[in-house]
This record gives structure tokens, sequence and C-alpha cells, in this order.
């Protein structure tokens, strides 16, 4: 009897296919915008974890921001290599510590010159961020220890500043310097900040306090980044680097940090959270549009069923039952309703498929969702269709006989 309900619906679609596909828009606008949305966010999320990701796992960073001193002007206290190696000898579940200074310079090769981040690092700052090269070599010990002019460049500034040349050996003028080019880094791409994190050179710290930006002060490091074991919870190690550091700079009890901590997982779990809620409530949003085209459904059941009056007395005058007529109509309902979920589904799969390659978004089509999208459109077809299904089963065969 199902069976037969379907064909007969199927076949009353095919009988007014215009009005049918109007009476499907909502539904179809409904799911296919529950499903851009959520997917897109789903997108959002996965790119976002991916470039914190690529900063390193379970790393913190530590650096000083600005505060106002007693004087009312903006001040900020950097750190100390004493901080960094109390930190690195008391601190549990340490995998590295890399102590950072950065500033920006011109870098010129032949004619061609960039403006472009430039990093002081030491030897634990690649194991730290988990950034290898992909051609050449890191920095030797003797060139931490000595402070030489040598450099690691991203992949951005040997595109933009060697072009085709080749970067192993190539001498480029940094500032008021000229460091030779001992490796290339791996590509890493945009940054969580939307930052190109390839636009970079990298230079023993030493090198960079002695001539990049030179500093008789003992508070020459800006940023301490410190990679933690997998296993090591990051709140715990947090906790530890603020006491030892508030005992260092003699912070009294009741005073505020003249540092901050930041955990990649933290910011991950914050954005995840943010962006999740954010989807969640653009998907509740666009989800009213399944409602309107409910009630799109509705009006055009009841208005089918005045129209088929005189077709429902003679199956109800032949022995048709209450229940029968009350099936065909709901059945019919329901398929309108379902087929508008499936146009939809597609119709949000292509969108989505379009707008990440547009937006520069991952591509990301949740199933789950598109299930219980179709499933919730055919529910919303059999809630609504209820009611002129209802006063199609109860009409009087002889009153809708004579019913012109």
């Amino acid at each position: 009897m199902i069976f037969n309900a379907i064909f007969l619906a199927l076949r009353q679609i095919s009988r007014n296919y215009l009005r049918a596909f109007l009476t499907m828009l909502g539904v179809i606008i409904g799911v296919g915008a529950v499903i851009i949305m959520i997917n897109l966010g789903n997108g959002t999320q996965a790119m976002i974890k991916e470039a914190i990701e690529s900063l390193g796992s379970n790393l913190l960073m530590i650096h000083a921001p600005p505060h106002l001193n007693p004087s009312g002007t903006s001040k900020s206290r950097n750190f100390t290599m004493q901080e960094v190696e109390n930190i690195a000898e008391r601190t549990a579940g340490v995998k590295a510590v890399a102590p950072v200074s950065m500033s920006t310079a011109v870098a010129k090769y032949t004619n061609k010159n960039v403006q472009t981040s430039i990093t002081g690092v030491t030897d634990g700052y690649f194991t730290a961020v988990d950034w290898d090269v992909s051609m050449g070599r890191k920095f030797e010990n003797r060139e931490y220890v000595a402070g030489v002019n040598s450099c690691v460049i991203g992949e951005s500034v040997k595109k933009n500043l060697l072009g085709e040349a080749e970067p192993l050996g190539a001498r480029l003028k940094v500032g008021s310097i000229v460091c030779d080019v001992v490796g290339v880094l791996v590509s890493k791409g945009q940054g969580g900040r939307g930052n190109d994190q390839d636009d970079v050179i990298l230079m023993p710290l030493k090198a960079f306090q002695r001539s990049i930006k030179p500093s008789d002060s003992i508070y020459n490091i800006q940023m301490i980044m410190i990679s933690l074991e997998e296993e090591t919870d990051y709140k715990i190690a947090s906790e530890q680097i603020s006491t030892i550091l508030r005992h260092l700079r003699n912070i009294p009890e009741k005073a505020p940090n003249t540092f901050e901590i930041q955990s990649t997982k933290e910011i991950q779990q914050t954005v995840e959270k943010s962006i999740g809620s954010m989807t969640i409530f653009i998907g509740a949003v666009a989800g009213v549009s399944l409602l309107v085209g409910g009630i799109g459904i509705m009006n055009i059941m009841l208005v089918s069923v005045t129209e088929r009056t005189r077709e429902i007395g003679t199956r109800l005058a032949i022995g048709a039952l209450e229940k029968e007529v009350l099936l065909q109509f709901l059945v019919e309902s329901a398929t309108i309703s379902a087929v508008g979920g499936f146009i939809g589904i597609i119709f949000g799969f292509l969108m989505t498929l379009l707008l990440s390659s547009k937006l520069n978004i991952p591509f990301t089509f949740d199933m789950q969702i598109a299930v219980t999208s179709f499933l919730f459109s055919g529910f919303i077809g059999i809630i609504f269709g209820y009611l002129p299904a209802r006063k199609a089963s109860r009409l009087n065969p002889i009153d809708a006989l004579h019913h012109e």
C-alpha cells in the first residue's frame, strides 16, 4: 500500500511539476543552506586547526605584552637567557625550549629587494615549532655559538627574492649585513592569523642580536617557545613556568604577571568552540527556511485537496477507507518534501564545493548532516501535510461528488 501511495504521489508531482518544484523551493533552499553553512564551518575549523598545528601540536608561547608603568607610559620587559635556562631545567615534560627575537628588515639580492621578517633562533627552535628544511641544512652548533651570519630562508623569500636562482650559497644583504643561505624551510603556508609563515629569514640568535637588533640590555629575548611532550598537560606546565618567572622577576604575590603564556591547544579549543557555536547558530537560522518550506507544502496540499475533491469522493464512495486517503496525501506531502530535500543536498554539495575553492577553505562534506537534513525534510512534509490529509480523509463522499 505504501509503495502504491508513493507511485501515485510521484505521478501527481509529474502532472504539476512546475507547481511541485515551486513548492519544494523552500525545502531546497533550507536544506542547501544548512549543508553549506555547516560544511563551510567545518572546513574553516579544519583550516585553522592545521594552521595552529603548524606552529607545534603542544606548544607554549611566552611573551611580555606592553603594560602601563606608574608614569602612564607603555612599557614591556622582555626575557633573559637566565630565565630561558631556568624554564628549560625546572619545567617537567619539556621537549625543546627556543628563545626568539624578531624584527623586520629589507633583504636584497642582486637588483631585487623585499621587506621581510627576520627571526633570531637557537638550536631548539626547529624542534619547538616542528619545522624542517626542504633544501640544504639547519644551522650547525658552531654557528649558534659564534653568531655566524648564516641564514635559512622561507619559501616565499626564495620565490620573491631569488626567483629561479640557486638558493644554497646565495649571499643576501639583510639590513646592514651579508648572510649566506644554508637552507630553505619546508613551506607552511598561511598562519592562524592570516600571515604568510614562509615570508621569513632565520638567523642564529647571537648574529641577530649583534647585527639586526643590537641591544646592551640582558632583556633581549622577545618570546620563549616551549615544545612539550604530547602526554604533558599544558595547564600544569603553564603553572610551573608562571611560578618560575614570578620568582625570577620578583613579582609580589598579589601583583599581576608581567608576561603571558599561550598554548596552541588552548587557542585551538577556543577557536573551534567559537566557530562551532557560530556554525550551529547560522545552521539553525538557515533551518528556519525548512519551516517556511513546510508551510508552503501545507498550503499547496490544501489547494490540491480542494482541486481533487471529486476524485477523493469517488475513492471514498467505492470503498476506500479514511486511513487510505489519509496515507495517500501524507505520502504525497512527504514525497514532495523529501524530493526537495534530495535536490537541496545536491545544491548544498555543489555550492560548498564552489565556495570552498573561492574562499580557499578545505572542502568538507558531512554525510551525516546530509542524511539528517534529508530525513528532517521528509518529517517536515509529514507534519505540515497532516492537516490537508486529515481534511481529505474526512470529506463526505456525497458532498465531495457534488463538488464543482
